[in-house]
């Protein structure tokens, strides 16, 4: 394997069944070992880089899929978005993804999309969440807003999913399993994909050992 000093561990093709890793993987310069990328972690090597590790920053890579191009395929186990290209490729973005508990899958669409968006959590969120119960009517888009710079809004046919792919306020947390469901991204490739991607575009979520999705 490759080492880049703190060096993820992940798959650079989406080829039918998710590769069967249990976490994430990152290689500790300092005891020499594999060891899952958690939390603390991620903290450490944001504070020391600025930036997310190499793997989790938005590359082009080789990617065979019978999807049309345009199409957003997302292994949650591999924190991976890949946006699908022309000729055999795509461009691969880090993304933080739902806890335990949290993950889903399933095929869903972009429904629309927003910058700055105003954040309002769902009336689950506010129960549980003291935090959030203080924005129950909604908070302004912003550089502090937790859903970042843009949001592409998932619906199920007509249906708002109330998932979403947004930014966020924690670029660290990119390469985690740390929301309650929507797919997080830094706020420039968040920027960048909005830029892309078509009201309509088709979105392939994929995620071993999660609950399919079937509505609210």
């Amino acid at each position: 394997m490759r080492k880049i000093g703190l060096i993820v561990l992940a798959a650079g093709l989406c080829l039918g069944p998710l590769a069967a890793l249990a976490a994430t993987q990152i290689y500790d310069a300092r005891t020499k070992k594999w060891v899952d990328y958690d939390k603390r972690k991620a903290r450490q090597y944001f504070a020391r880089n600025k930036q997310v590790p190499e793997a989790f920053r938005r590359q082009l890579v080789p990617f065979r899929t019978a999807e049309p191009p345009g199409t957003i395929i997302i292994d949650g186990n591999q924190h991976f978005l890949y946006l699908v290209q022309p000729g055999g490729q795509a461009i691969r973005y880090g993304i933080g993804v739902g806890r335990e508990g949290f993950g889903w899958a399933g095929i869903v669409r972009v429904g629309r999309t927003a910058e700055w968006p105003t954040w309002t959590p769902p009336p689950e969120m506010v129960a549980r969440d003291p935090n959030a119960a203080k924005w129950a009517a909604g908070m302004p888009g912003g550089p502090d807003n937790p859903l970042g710079a843009r949001a592409l809004y998932l619906y199920e046919g007509e249906n708002d999913t109330i998932y979403r792919i947004h930014g966020t306020v924690e670029p660290w947390t990119i390469g985690l399993d740390v929301s309650s469901g929507c797919i997080r991204m830094n706020n420039d490739d968040i920027v960048d994909l909005h830029s892309r991607v078509k009201i309509g575009a088709k979105v392939i979520v994929l995620m071993q050992g999660a609950a399919l999705y079937k509505g609210v």
